[in-house]
């Protein structure tokens, strides 16, 4: 490891009240020394850890600015290195003009991720904290944030851990019978075999099962509203996206092409398409529309199916209804406040659940989040659920799960339990890769290239 010392701005670049300049490495103390001065005279190299001293930034003689310097002394620091942070007034100018007054006494500029990369390398983070870390950085909702918190403080690193010490258990004591026969080692008993391979690989399969989850409480789930003319899509888009996303009139067939936002609603980021209402039409470029809203019913993860609730189900609803899929389908019931005429029965046996909302007032928005929240399995997660969070952490696990299921199959094949080490020593193997413990350096640096530069 380069054990260089390195600097960068934390904060985000642009005006603001304060500006952060991260300083870490061996010399990251004489490093600001020799451009910050205490208005107590004392020295940032013999200032112990976890204190602050307020002062100047001087460069030839030159005030820079009034700042705050906190230290930070090894190994009790974000690095596990000696880390001094100066915060200075907010701006590119003076964030700039001091991070060039700490490069030009020592630092180098630090690559991205670097300041994590090396927290990882000392063993203050493993890798899948690291890459969490990023995650709550990008964090687009309430849900998100949580999940990458839970990670960030270890929860799967902590699931998988245990796993792998209940397979390392089995894997040495499997070895040890077989390469120490004389010592009168007790065999393992098949049972035992079976269950601890079993209770591992059921725990594996749940974390894969909520990948999907994890990546829309990242990326958002792919969302579209349909319907017929009229019955409120764009209304229900504007009341969503908070301002007039969409035109709303009362001819039909106003909306002719996809309008497309991205909105959060409750803990569910949605990347919304508002679709030309479907009907038949001899109009050449409505048709156009109506074309993509019904193929867009076929390719989003969510669908928010609106229908007018002061009518019945005319054609053109019942043929959207039959082009749904049930297991991704919210049936939107919009109008409410003008009184209830529509069939909801007839709707009910087509969608996941139904909600009824009146999107001109804002009515039933809590409704709406909720039965998407549930939809996409939000609500089924438990507090300290782990959550891979890329697909780096979803094929480590994939292929721990794969070995442990040859192991299982090994076992019930009546193979010797040599064969059955073998699974279990790949499964191993496999989570150490996803923690970064035996992660190749190609690996490490494609994590930490993603991050910014000063994280």
């Amino acid at each position: 490891m380069n054990n260089n010392t390195i600097a960068a701005i934390a904060t985000p670049r642009g005006m603001g009240g304060i500006g952060i300049i991260r300083i870490s490495g061996k010399e990251a103390k004489n490093v600001a020394d020799k451009i910050f001065v205490s208005m107590s005279g004392k020295l940032l190299s013999n200032t112990p850890g976890y204190t602050a001293r307020y002062g100047r930034i001087i460069e030839n003689n030159e005030i820079i600015d009034d700042v705050i310097a906190l230290v930070f002394t090894a190994p009790n620091s974000y690095t596990g290195e000696d880390v001094v942070e100066i915060s200075c007034h907010g701006g590119l100018y003076i964030t700039q003009k001091v991070l060039r007054a700490v490069l030009n006494s020592g630092a180098r500029p630090a690559q991205p991720g670097e300041f994590t990369k090396r927290a990882f390398l000392n063993g203050k983070i493993d890798l899948t904290q690291a890459e969490f870390i990023m995650d709550l950085i990008a964090a687009n909702g309430e849900q998100a944030a949580k999940a990458a918190a839970l990670g960030k403080e270890g929860a799967i690193y902590k699931k998988t851990t245990r796993i792998k010490s209940e397979l390392i258990d089995l894997a040495a004591h499997l070895s040890a019978w077989a390469d120490y026969p004389e010592d009168d080692i007790p065999q393992v008993s098949e049972d035992s075999i079976r269950t601890t391979l079993s209770k591992s690989m059921d725990e594996l399969k749940k974390l894969i099962q909520n990948y999907d989850v994890g990546v829309i409480l990242k990326k958002g789930i792919d969302t579209v509203i349909v319907g017929r003319p009229n019955v409120g899509k764009s209304t229900l888009m504007n009341l969503l996206s908070g301002y007039e996303k969409s035109i709303v009139t009362d001819i039909a067939g106003t909306t002719r092409d996809v309008v497309e936002e991205t909105v959060v609603l409750g803990d569910v980021m949605l990347r919304i398409a508002d679709t030309a209402g479907i009907r038949n039409t001899e109009d050449k470029i409505e048709k156009i529309g109506v074309d993509k809203a019904k193929e867009k019913i076929k390719t989003s993860k969510l669908v928010l199916a609106v229908f007018d609730g002061g009518a019945r189900l005319l054609e053109d609803d019942l043929k959207i209804l039959n082009a749904l899929n049930k297991s991704n389908s919210i049936a939107v019931i919009n109008k409410v406040d003008l009184g209830l005429s529509i069939n909801l029965e007839e709707i009910k046996g087509k969608v996941s659940d139904v909600v009824e909302i009146s999107a001109k007032k804002g009515e039933g928005l809590e409704d709406l989040s909720k039965a998407i929240t549930d939809l996409v399995g939000f609500s089924k997660l438990e507090d300290d659920e782990g959550i891979l969070s890329n697909e780096r952490q979803r094929k480590a696990v994939m292929n721990a799960e794969k070995a442990i299921s040859e192991a299982l199959d090994s076992l019930s094949l009546g193979m010797t339990l040599d064969a059955v080490t073998v699974s279990v020593e790949e499964a191993i193997q496999e989570l150490l890769e996803l923690t970064g413990e035996r992660a190749s350096e190609v690996v490490v640096n494609e994590v930490f290239s993603k991050f910014c530069v000063g994280k």
